[in-house]
């Protein structure tokens, strides 16, 4: 019988969600424009927020599961992304306007 053949299982969500946090990590570590650190993070919590799902679903766990617990952190988790793309956007557009440049290794100017 064929590898293809067998269902998706936990662990399959897992090495997905590991390789999407993998990157994400590492988009964060080498990027030096805000915008890509900030799809970095976005990358992270998506691979969070697919190991909640995976966890929380009866389909895949069996019988013992989070119930609705794993959709509704990672909703939460949805939201609390929306929250922090938009201020470090705003945040980002703010330090554009001033220095004309979103280079993070010159943010050391917004110490207060």
């Amino acid at each position: 019988m064929s590898i293809f053949c067998e269902p998706v299982g936990l662990s399959h969500y897992l090495v997905v969600s590991a390789i999407l946090f993998v990157c994400g990590v590492l988009c964060m570590t080498t990027k030096r424009n805000v915008l890509g650190v900030l799809m970095g993070i976005e990358l992270v919590l998506n691979g969070a927020n697919l190991n909640f799902m995976a966890f929380g679903s009866p389909a895949i766990c069996g019988t013992s599961t989070l119930g609705l617990d794993g959709q509704l952190i990672a909703l939460f988790v949805i939201v609390l992304a929306a929250a922090e793309a938009a201020v470090a956007l705003a945040i980002a557009l703010n330090y554009y306007h001033t220095h004309a440049t979103v280079d993070v290794d010159r943010g050391n100017e917004l110490k207060g």
